[in-house]
């Protein structure tokens, strides 16, 4: 990755099988360089395997048959779940299978299983202007460590290391469930209130989707207010509005506790490559999120404020993230 962003694009050649695997749905697709295809999403409780869902899929692409012109040589799948082994239990799914197993069944000469924040992080070299949006000041330093944070169900934490080749390493942690610590009062407020709940506050309780709802239900308490069963995009959908101010204050919280976290990211990893958001949350927060606090608190580190101050933000864009970062993984193979 260049700092002016330009993306690796390998060789052409033939497509590789992308699969982004949760509890819920799988995502498969075709991915050649950048250009992601045939993109299909299957529901994981209609298929008894891994195996089963990934065969559907090639069959509904029309690449079943061994020999098809186009079928896939290479493959690789981000899964919900640690990744330790040939073996693969996923957390939130029954499915349990052999990375070998899976490969050999799928007639593939070779298959990369990652974790699926992994892969998000994986995504960053392959990135283009177009799937990003800066959120204040600053300019990468190419080949230097990045750092990328991913609010979603969970709050996925990693950094990229430059390795050899032109490659990149994804760091493999648990960044999301560090300690939450409290710039003002009022989040001292909200955290003291959480941990009535909570023997451990830690960053994820706060910025994810059940975060902005553990936010807006303390906030609410706080203030007396009995707190409405709402959903993570009803509480965006009426901060965005400006329809409830409890809503809109927990948004407004969640973005500068993300930029805290995003600048102690960036201090630990000496992130001169950026800072990258990914997840769910952010990109459909928009302007509210240019114009929020982040930005602000994350330079806000007294003394080393000029260290941060030129590491550039990004929000990512992109649709499918993973699935470039699956390209990446499968590129080092």
């Amino acid at each position: 990755m260049t700092a002016d962003h330009t993306p690796i694009v390998p060789a052409a050649g033939s497509p590789i099988l992308v699969a982004d695997i949760g509890g819920t749905n799988a995502r498969f697709g075709l991915i050649d360089g950048r250009v992601v295809r045939e993109v299909r999403v299957l529901r994981c409780a209609n298929y008894a395997s891994i195996e089963d869902a990934a065969t559907a899929y090639l069959t509904a692409a029309g690449l079943a048959a061994h020999g098809t012109p186009g079928r896939p040589r290479r493959g690789a799948f981000a899964v919900a779940g640690p990744v330790t082994g040939d073996r693969i239990a996923m957390t939130n799914l029954v499915w349990e299978f052999s990375v070998g197993q899976v490969r050999n069944a799928l007639g593939l000469e070779g298959l990369k299983v990652i974790n699926d924040f992994t892969a998000v992080a994986l995504s960053v070299p392959r990135l283009a202007p177009e799937d990003l949006r800066q959120v204040g000041d600053g300019t990468p330093l190419a080949g230097m460590v990045v750092g990328v944070l991913g609010p979603g169900s969970g709050l996925g934490v990693s950094g990229l290391v430059p390795a050899a080749g032109g490659r990149w390493t994804a760091l493999s942690g648990e960044g999301g469930h560090t300690t939450m610590a409290p710039v003002s009062d009022r989040e001292s407020s909200v955290l003291a209130q959480l941990r009535k709940s909570f023997d451990h506050v830690s960053a994820e309780r706060v910025l994810s989707g059940p975060g902005l709802i553990n936010l807006y239900q303390a906030l609410s308490i706080i203030d007396g207010r009995e707190p409405a069963s709402l959903t993570p995009a009803e509480i965006t959908d009426h901060a965005l509005a400006g329809t409830e101010p409890h809503c809109t204050e927990a948004v407004e919280m969640f973005c500068a506790m993300l930029g805290t976290v995003a600048g102690n990211l960036a201090l630990t990893l000496g992130a001169r490559g950026g800072i990258y958001i990914a997840g769910g949350i952010v990109p459909k927060l928009g302007n509210l999120f240019t114009h929020s606090r982040f930005r602000k608190r994350f330079v806000e580190k007294g003394r080393m404020r000029d260290f941060l101050a030129p590491i550039p933000t990004y929000v990512i864009t992109h649709d499918l993230p993973a699935f470039l970062g699956l390209a990446e993984a499968a590129e080092t193979d």
